[in-house]
């Protein structure tokens, strides 16, 4: 790690430890008391992409009233718009099934529907959510201003997530200046339908804090795994080296994409071979990961692959992201490679 790393890392292990000591007498309290102190009802998500969307969606289908936040109508609209045709995909396939009456269907559809409230800007969340996910791009100049404010202007009984796939809640908790609230809580895409959700814990954050988001994800359906704040967690710190590996053998030549990607389906038992996946994710997004890693770890060999991080720059610089743009390693129609 470099040295300014190391500093910076250090003042902000050093910053969390005064929090904690701070906050010793009150954290202090029984279970039942502390998830009391973090009651969730409501739910703000901002930024309504692809992550954040389903987000949102999950909460209102869950029960729980949602703040929707964008930065423009039109990115609202857009969200709010994928929601509620990903809602009525969803509850059709229900009736379909004869699992409910169209009846039901349809009740259900206006119920989920009526919990959500769009809003622009963060004023709203911030004066009323008991829980913030921050759904937004991965971009650290864009995430350390926005908890900047959240951690100004949200109250206290509200915890601070951010749903970060690569970057360091650490660092994220500290610009907010209450990091005792602050939590990783990174779900996976489609948000529908995948099942995990990675529970992220810093050393400063209020254990009360882990307790109830972990119990607000198992109310949603998912199943919540805790860890610390290590680079990608541990889906993505095991699985984006071992995309880079594969996009590495592709491009020194040493197998065709088609023959890479079918013998970790054949052989590794995986449903998508690395470069399909890198597609399916989205070839910018683990270029970023990658990138970031590099940057903040250059001595760490399993990120050093710069033969795969030329190939994704090239595709990147192309707008060849993959699935959303409907070509990258593949052609794509939908969620459908096609060529």
């Amino acid at each position: 790690m470099a040295v300014s790393a190391m500093l910076g890392r250090t003042t902000a292990t050093l910053s969390c430890v005064k929090v904690v000591q701070q906050c010793t007498a009150r954290s202090l309290v029984t279970s039942a008391a502390a998830l009391s102190k973090y009651d969730i009802q409501t739910v703000g998500v901002v930024g309504l992409g692809s992550m954040g969307h389903g987000v949102a969606q999950l909460c209102a289908q869950s029960g729980y009233n949602v703040i929707a936040c964008e930065t423009s109508e039109e990115a609202l609209s857009k969200g709010l718009s994928a929601i509620e045709k990903s809602v009525k995909f969803l509850t059709g396939k229900e009736v379909a099934k004869g699992k409910i009456t169209e009846a039901e269907g349809s009740q259900e559809i206006e119920a989920v529907l009526s919990r959500l409230n769009g809003q622009i800007g963060v004023d709203a969340a911030t004066e009323s959510a008991d829980l913030i996910v921050e759904a937004i791009v991965e971009d650290l100049a864009i995430k350390l201003p926005l908890f900047e404010t959240l951690g100004k202007h949200s109250r206290d009984c509200c915890i601070l997530a951010t749903n970060t796939s690569s970057f360091s809640v650490t660092d994220i908790a500290e610009a907010s200046t209450v990091p005792q609230r602050v939590v990783g809580i990174h779900y996976f895409n489609p948000v529908q339908v995948m099942r995990l959700v990675e529970v992220v814990k810093t050393d400063c954050v209020d254990a009360a804090a882990i307790e109830a988001v972990t119990a607000f994800v198992e109310k949603t359906g998912k199943t919540a795994v805790s860890c610390g704040d290590t680079p990608g967690f541990i889906v993505n710190r095991l699985l984006v080296p071992s995309l880079i590996q594969g996009i590495a053998m592709y491009a020194r030549g040493d197998a065709t994409m088609q023959n890479i990607d079918t013998a970790m389906q054949l052989g590794a038992g995986q449903p998508m071979g690395p470069l399909t996946l890198s597609d399916y994710i989205g070839n910018d997004v683990i270029l970023a990961v990658i990138q970031g890693w590099v940057k903040e770890y250059p001595e760490n060999p399993a990120f050093q692959e710069p033969e795969a991080i030329r190939v994704l720059e090239d595709l990147c610089a192309k707008g060849l992201f993959g699935r959303k743009s409907g070509q990258g390693f593949y052609k794509w129609e939908g969620n459908k490679v096609v060529g």
